[in-house]
């Protein structure tokens, strides 16, 4: 109860509203305007809430007192549980969500999959995360010569450009809940693979690069239209833990709907919803009991005895792994603070299209990039937040 006492305090007793949930709040978005989303986020005039305002949210400090006293199980039992069934069997859409599948929930612990870049090793979380793809692409960045240049360096930008492409190319087809399709992980990272992918990587930039074939399965191309969204921390204790977690609820206020003051998320839109593609399968594709592909990837570096160096992360859907390789790019190749890491602009290649902050680049880089085939196109938020 000590550990959850300052945010219990902190709904009870009212936070001011930042510009940015203000923003969110009094947009356009389609959550935005769902009764729940407007009940828990108003004035008592029932106006919506502005940047300043206090909010306090006791139904939210209620929910934080159960979880205290009974432990995280606390949303798995009949009070919590059976609120959020109501909420989801409400029209429009009602779900099926049963009391069954609170029981049947376990949380899994698994191990974390790590590979070298320079002289350290990232860990990120497995599949269905997409912290697999972090890793290929900072394994085929290793293999150009990014840590000799710098972030006013054109060249450099469009070796995370091209990396990123071939990333975003792969994890697309390949990565999904490995409890239900083989995902390709040690073919995806193996030296000789990275290999055939970073060879790849002209002069110039061509058209988008198709997905790998790193093993012998087949694989439809992926349908899945994901959201952006998500939040990332990072927690040291004074014995050395280290918790980097992202969570999300999916686009900003999830599925609209609200249980004792929270939102339900939207995951089930991290799917797929196209089982097969030309007649093959997609890995991603939705199945009872699947979890679907992630692209949080929550990193945690080592150095080469395992003394932790880093933790870090990023919100932005699909955008955390082109966000948290330009930051380690920044940290560990450049040799950047981790603050001046983060904020380098954000470029994101995926397909034909690259978007990013522009006016952000050096001067002379976005024309160099340019020349290099590689337009970035401003204007999606690629401030990661």
């Amino acid at each position: 109860e000590k550990l959850f006492a300052p945010a219990i305090r902190a709904a009870e007793d009212g936070v001011a509203v930042p510009k940015r949930m203000a923003r969110f709040v009094n947009g356009d978005f389609a959550q935005s305007q769902e009764p729940d989303v407007r009940a828990l986020f108003s004035r008592a005039d029932g106006s919506p809430l502005q940047a300043g305002d206090a909010f306090r949210n006791p139904a939210y400090a209620g929910t934080l007192r159960r979880i205290a006293g009974q432990g995280p199980r606390a949303l798995l039992e009949p009070e919590l549980r059976d609120a959020i069934i109501r909420r989801t069997h409400a029209q429009p859409r009602p779900g099926t969500l049963a009391a069954s599948d609170f029981d049947a929930y376990q949380p899994r612990i698994t191990e974390p999959l790590c590979g070298p870049f320079l002289v350290y090793v990232i860990c990120v979380p497995p599949p269905p995360s997409s912290g697999v793809s972090l890793l290929q692409a900072l394994a085929i960045l290793d293999r150009t010569d990014i840590a000799a240049r710098g972030p006013a360096d054109p060249q450099a930008w469009f070796l995370l450009a091209m990396a990123s492409r071939l990333m975003y190319a792969d994890r697309d087809k390949w990565v999904a809940d490995p409890e239900f399709v083989p995902v390709p992980v040690e073919g995806l990272l193996a030296p000789e693979y990275v290999a055939l992918r970073s060879a790849l990587i002209g002069p110039v930039a061509g058209p988008a690069p198709a997905a790998g074939q790193p093993g012998p399965i087949q694989r439809g191309a992926d349908a899945t239209i994901e959201a952006a969204g998500t939040s990332h921390f990072v927690v040291v204790d004074r014995a050395g833990n280290i918790v980097s977690m992202t969570t999300t609820v999916e686009s900003l206020f999830g599925s609209g709907r609200a249980v004792d003051g929270f939102m339900l998320n939207n995951q089930l839109t991290d799917f797929s919803f196209r089982p097969e593609v030309d007649g093959a399968p997609v890995a991603n594709a939705v199945a009872g009991g699947k979890r679907p592909r992630s692209s949080m990837a929550p990193v945690i570096v080592l150095d080469a005895s395992g003394k932790a160096v880093a933790a870090l992360g990023s919100p932005g859907g699909t955008a955390i792994l082109a966000y948290n390789a330009k930051t380690l790019v920044g940290l560990l190749a450049w040799k950047l603070p981790l603050q001046q890491a983060i904020e380098l602009p954000n470029v994101i290649a995926r397909g034909e299209e690259t978007f990013g902050e522009a006016p952000k680049l050096a001067p002379g880089v976005l024309e160099a990039l340019a020349a290099r085939g590689v337009v970035v196109k401003p204007g999606r938020g690629e401030e990661s937040g």
